[in-house]
């Protein structure tokens, strides 16, 4: 994993953590251990599965470049259908509240969305790149004279 890669990561899992935490403390107290518990779960995979995600779109990135913004909207689509697959499959369970295990996924996933959104926005990720100095005089002048 690159730097890059790695500090995107970061920028996304610590606010999500975070905010799992302030919803497990939330739930804890509002709706016992149960409550905390699943907060936690709910947080827990957010953050695997959008964990994942950016790892494959990043891969992606620098393997088909061409395909990266297809495959970035099959990637949502793909995750958004994985955690409707995990609250049917958590609702009827008795290991933790799933009210509070579904609203915490819920705002699990805005949090990594937006804070993703913003990692990107200050990543100054150059789109184009950069002809070196020496090489690039060297084309404007033989361009020039050709004028």
């Amino acid at each position: 994993m690159q730097s890059n890669d790695a500090r995107m990561l970061s920028h996304c899992a610590v606010p999500t953590a975070a905010a799992g935490m302030v919803a497990a403390a939330t739930s804890g107290v509002f709706a016992g251990g149960k409550g905390a518990i699943g907060a936690a779960a709910g947080a827990l995979v957010v953050i695997l599965f959008m964990g994942m995600g950016l790892f494959v779109l990043q891969r992606t990135a620098r393997s088909l470049p061409h395909l990266f913004q297809a495959m970035g909207l099959l990637l949502y689509l793909v995750q958004i259908l994985l955690l409707f697959v995990v609250l049917v499959v958590f609702r009827d369970t008795t290991l933790f509240d799933t009210d509070t295990f579904a609203f915490t996924l819920l705002g699990a996933t805005v949090v990594w969305v937006v804070a993703q959104g913003r990692a990107y926005l200050k990543a100054k990720i150059m789109y184009v790149e950069p002809e070196s100095a020496a090489g690039g005089d060297a084309k404007a002048a033989t361009s020039g004279a050709n004028s």
